[in-house]
């Protein structure tokens, strides 16, 4: 009998691990995880940004939890050797109405506390040679890493501290009794006194295995990046952001320096058509429909058509993706977008048509469930952690 199960070997369910034991060195924990390795989807399949926290609603877990995962991502990684670049962001307006827009930002990156500098047309050239813009926004804590570095980290130090990882152990079934929380497992049955699920784009069916009818739906949106080539690895100095248009729910396509020395671009966003669907190609009947089923997220397609439908011309036809970052780096050409891995975002969308804002949580009595954590989750990946340990101490009385 453990006294923990956690179901999900991404960076949330690692921090949250190995933070557990950190706080309760006595207690037994077992990661549940169902590929042969951490960090295989929703972690290892990201731009790798250590975001500062400049777009989240002032107050919101999000937002607290960005601003202060910023700082506590690069002291791990100083902590256990892990390389990051903190080499700031620039937020690019390239007309009237994203400048009107870049006002409000402002304002929200004060309201978020956050250091930031309003750059002229010409402070931006400077910085920025190969960009065009008539005002920006630089961000300097924003920073780039390697998440799958560091969620390794993260099991090194939990199994250093007495965890156990069950990598290639899906769960299938789950039971919560009075006393215990049974998983049965393509590995056989496990047992805990208390279960926390982080379970990213599952984090519907977890709930449900749970016995209880979810709020919400996990959408897919697939993410589709280029990558530059080498000649073009110093185009940029800064990550590039557009000034995001407020009635959508993504960022926009974006120029960022990897870790590596790289350069990608992307990503746009598209219903994938799998919930692990990170080629054009892939496709799950089951997920489909389950997809197409659920009423909020057709009303979350209907309400964005327009955008949905240019967003898949562009994932389509690479000139469409292309005018999309010429906006303001007019020196790319198609021959620079080269292939590179796409990420699928899970996404909760209410059952009344609306993408679920923040972090969201759902518990029983013996549970805790971690329900929607796109980005910032990694940014945010070890004060989410502490979050659930201290909502654990509370619920469940641990001493």
């Amino acid at each position: 009998m453990y006294d923990f199960l956690i179901i999900g070997g991404g960076i949330i369910g690692m921090s949250t691990a190995m933070q557990l034991l950190d706080r309760y060195p006595d207690k037994r924990v077992l990661v549940l995880e169902k590929e042969t390795s951490a960090a295989q989807h929703q972690t290892g399949h990201n731009s790798g940004v250590i975001h500062a926290g400049v777009y989240y609603t002032p107050g919101s877990l999000k937002a607290r939890f960005c601003l202060e995962g910023n700082r506590n991502t690069k002291e791990f990684c100083q902590q256990n050797g892990i390389r990051y670049d903190e080499c700031g962001k620039l937020l690019v307006a390239t007309n009237e109405l994203e400048l009107e827009r870049m006002k409000a930002l402002w304002e929200r990156t004060e309201a978020n506390g956050l250091e930031r500098y309003w750059l002229s047309a010409g402070e931006l050239h400077e910085r920025e040679p190969n960009i065009t813009g008539i005002g920006g926004i630089f961000v300097p804590s924003s920073g780039i890493v390697n998440y799958r570095e560091v969620t390794e980290a993260m099991a090194r130090r939990f199994i250093e501290k007495g965890g156990e990882i069950r990598y290639a152990t899906e769960v299938t079934g789950l039971r919560e009794t009075a006393t215990e929380v049974r998983a049965q497992t393509t590995q056989g049955e496990f047992q805990a006194r208390y279960l926390i699920s982080c379970s990213g784009l599952m984090a519907d069916r977890v709930v449900r295995m749970l016995g209880l009818e979810p709020e919400f739906r996990i959408c897919p949106f697939r993410g589709e990046y280029y990558l530059l080539p080498s000649k073009h690895n110093q185009i940029v100095n800064h990550l590039i952001y557009p000034i995001p248009d407020p009635s959508m729910p993504f960022l926009g396509v974006h120029l960022t320096r990897m870790i590596d020395g790289t350069v990608t671009v992307g990503p746009n966003a598209v219903l994938a058509w799998k919930r692990e669907g990170y080629n054009k190609t892939d496709i799950s009947l089951k997920d489909s429909l389950e997809t197409l089923g659920y009423p909020g997220i057709r009303r979350v397609l209907y309400k964005n058509l327009k955008p949905g439908l240019v967003e898949l011309k562009n994932s389509l036809f690479k000139s469409g993706y292309l005018k999309e970052v010429q906006k303001y780096c007019p020196s790319l050409t198609k021959a620079d977008l080269t292939p590179y891995p796409a990420g699928v975002r899970a996404q909760a969308v209410s059952r009344d048509g609306k993408l679920v804002d923040d972090f969201l949580f759902v518990k029983t009595a013996r549970t805790i469930n971690v329900c929607n954590a796109p980005s910032p989750a990694a940014t945010s990946a070890l004060p989410i952690g502490r979050y659930i340990i201290a909502e654990a101490t509370t619920q469940f009385d641990l001493v």
